[in-house]
């Protein structure tokens, strides 16, 4: 028997907690200095499919442009409330998450990486549908902004698995204890 995918949340975040400013900006994430890309690649490597939420999306898309489509090599579903025409890289989906989960899990592949942000990891981890977190952190205060954890009704007991060093960034993975 196969083991089952993962759902892992891969993500920046500053020492206080928020993984942007409440202008959306990441300025502060690219003034670190970190080390070759922070375990980016050997991330991805690990993953084949990627989640999001439409705010995300936008930021991608506003900052990236859809010529340069980061995620072209993956399964790529946004989660939205909206009713949005699905682009050639993108599905925008609105199902119940527990059972989009469940079925994207029994699915042949490699892990799935819940990207953010915080409104959408916030509805996964009410539904207890996060496997794995991966947080890298910053050594910088932004004092407010976007935060990674909304105050919500869900608890999770994590297993620390390692952490790693990338110059100024500190790597935690974590598995949900289940």
């Amino acid at each position: 028997m196969t083991e089952s995918r993962k759902v892992v949340l891969f993500i920046a975040t500053s020492l206080d907690g928020y993984i942007a400013t409440k202008e959306e900006s990441l300025e502060w994430l690219f003034k670190v200095e970190g080390e070759g890309d922070n375990g980016i690649s050997e991330f991805f490597d690990t993953i084949d499919t990627v989640l999001m939420g439409k705010t995300t999306y936008d930021w991608i898309m506003e900052h990236e442009g859809d010529s340069s489509w980061p995620y072209s090599d993956k399964n790529c579903f946004v989660f939205t409330r909206s009713s949005i025409a699905d682009t050639e890289q993108v599905k925008f989906i609105c199902p119940n998450i527990p059972d989009f989960v469940n079925e994207l899990k029994k699915q042949e592949g490699k892990n799935i990486w819940m990207v953010g942000g915080g409104e959408l990891l916030y509805s996964f981890l009410k539904e207890n549908a996060v496997d794995e977190l991966i947080i890298t952190i910053a050594p910088t205060l932004i004092g407010s902004g976007i935060p990674l954890f909304k105050n919500g009704d869900y608890h999770l007991e994590l297993l620390l698995k390692g952490a790693r060093k990338f110059n100024q960034f500190v790597e935690l993975h974590y598995e949900v204890k289940r």
